[in-house]
């Protein structure tokens, strides 16, 4: 027994399954996962039954472009059609490819079966059972690969079949876009066509109709002149009175000329009194904040300045509305803080006759006054020393020092440690320049604390006067109190 097994053993070493040809190409890694179904047949055990076979989807995409095909544009059925098609040629490449695996299939089980049927004439007992139980599902295996060879070429027919189905409609899909496209072109060559018929027609209509109604109208002119000149002739009493109404039209016309003349040389006469006012007058002084403008005569010819009535405005330097400054009505008129920007005028009136004096340009600003001012703010309180020249309109003599306090909420004026006036920010309280004043006007101010009271105040310099007209309506307007002239009530920013 012993050397029955050794015999055995060496004979399996040497009648070993022969090794499968180098050039075998396997669909997988490794062997697949069969198993025996009903009727001894072989399933694969990768099979989905969810996954649809080839000849179901072609099936299925066929019923859905079958269908679509009522509502889609022709343009759109053609690309349909090529998808179609190239879905249908890639069918066909899977269908190659599927052979080209079954042809593999076929050699693999061809010679796995003779290996078996080597092997079972060398095995005896339970290996040879299970031998000729591999070598029966081989043969299984090859019978269901046959039988879907025949289902691939079956499918491939079709696949093909369809292929030059959506290739026909393809192409007829596209001869019918091209001869839709020809036909609407056509249709819109001609249609150009009948517009410029149309156009041309009525072009040469209304031309034919200007000049037949020109031609209409003139005869008419001519038949109605000469119905008038028959006319007079057989009415020569209604010529009479033509002749009459004409010679009295000729004797109105002359007298109108007479009182057009005349008229002429009053405005004549006017314009060089005018003239004359004009050149009689100029503005004298520098147009900068801190100065003071004169009205200044230029000949002896024109009228005094104190029998005309003066009256001095702002103009915006943009252009716009003047504004009349109240009060100023002097020949002499100092700028103050609100003028900055402005264009100044002043209106000479003589006898009816006015003549109007304008700066040469927008009031200049003074030097550092607004970065002082800025400085000031800062401060809880501001002391000015001034001089009371004017109380409640009456001029005051004494030459006294006072001095001004000018703070966040209220302005006060003290002589001493005695208060003279002492008023919060209000609407009832003015701060301006004074109007008029000669050559001082530059440095001082009219004051109103409240009706009733007001103060006209000399100060140091025109800064000062200038940087207390400032501060305080700034400060003011941090009250929500618009302060200014009696002529403006809008507030002044720094």
């Amino acid at each position: 027994m012993t050397r029955v097994s050794r015999d055995f053993g060496n004979t399996m070493q040497k009648d070993a399954v022969p090794a499968v040809s180098a050039d075998v190409v396997f669909a997988s890694s490794r062997f697949p996962n069969y198993k025996i179904g009903a009727n001894n047949q072989v399933v694969d055990g990768k099979d989905d039954p969810k996954v649809l076979s080839m000849k179901e989807v072609v099936a299925r995409e066929t019923a859905q472009l079958l269908e679509q095909q009522k509502r889609l544009s022709v343009r759109d059925l053609a690309n349909k059609f090529e998808k179609g098609l190239a879905a249908a040629a890639k069918l066909s490449e899977e269908a190659k490819l599927r052979e080209a695996a079954s042809l593999e299939k076929h050699v693999l089980l061809k010679k796995l079966r003779d290996a078996l049927e080597s092997l079972r004439g060398r095995v005896a007992g339970r290996n040879k059972d299970d031998v000729e139980e591999a070598i029966a599902m081989v043969e299984a295996l090859a019978v269901q690969l046959t039988q879907r060879e025949g289902e691939l070429i079956q499918e491939k027919a079709e696949v093909k079949k369809l292929a030059d189905f959506l290739k026909k409609a393809s192409e007829d899909a596209k001869k019918l876009v091209d001869e839709e496209r020809a036909f609407a072109r056509a249709e819109i060559e001609s249609a150009r066509a009948a517009v410029q018929r149309v156009e041309e027609s009525l072009q040469e209509h209304e031309q034919m109709s200007r000049a037949s109604g020109k031609q209409d109208f003139e005869e008419l002119m001519k038949e109605v002149q000469e119905a008038r000149r028959i006319k007079m002739l057989h009415q020569p009493s209604k010529v009479m009175d033509m002749e009459h109404e004409l010679r009295a039209l000729r004797i109105q016309l002359a007298e109108k000329s007479k009182c057009s003349l005349l008229l002429r040389k009053e405005l004549a006469m006017s314009k060089r009194i005018e003239e004359k006012l004009s050149d009689s007058y100029e503005l004298d002084g520098s147009e900068a904040l801190g100065s003071y403008l004169r009205i200044k005569p230029c000949s002896n010819n024109g009228p005094e300045l104190s029998k005309c009535s003066i009256q001095w405005y702002r103009v915006p330097s943009e252009g716009g509305k003047r504004e009349l400054i109240s009060g100023a009505t002097k020949s002499v008129y100092a700028p103050e803080p609100f003028d900055v920007g402005r264009i100044l005028q002043a209106e000479i009136t003589y006898n009816g006759q006015q003549i109007t004096l304008t700066t040469t340009g927008a009031v200049d600003p003074a030097p550092g006054l607004g970065s002082y001012v800025e400085a000031l703010v800062r401060k809880h309180d501001v002391e000015f020393h001034v001089v009371v020249t004017q109380m409640n309109g009456v001029d005051h003599p004494s030459e006294s020092i006072h001095v001004l306090h000018v703070g966040k909420m209220r302005i006060k004026l003290c002589k001493g440690k005695m208060t003279i006036a002492k008023e919060y920010y209000s609407t009832s309280m003015q701060l301006c320049g004074v109007r008029g004043g000669g050559n001082a006007a530059a440095q001082a101010l009219f004051w109103q604390a409240k009706k009733g009271v007001s103060f006209v105040l000399a100060f140091e310099s025109e800064r000062e006067r200038n940087a207390t007209i400032m501060l305080a309506r700034r400060l003011a307007f941090d009250c929500n109190i618009m302060l200014a002239g009696p002529e403006d009530r809008s507030p002044l920013g720094s």
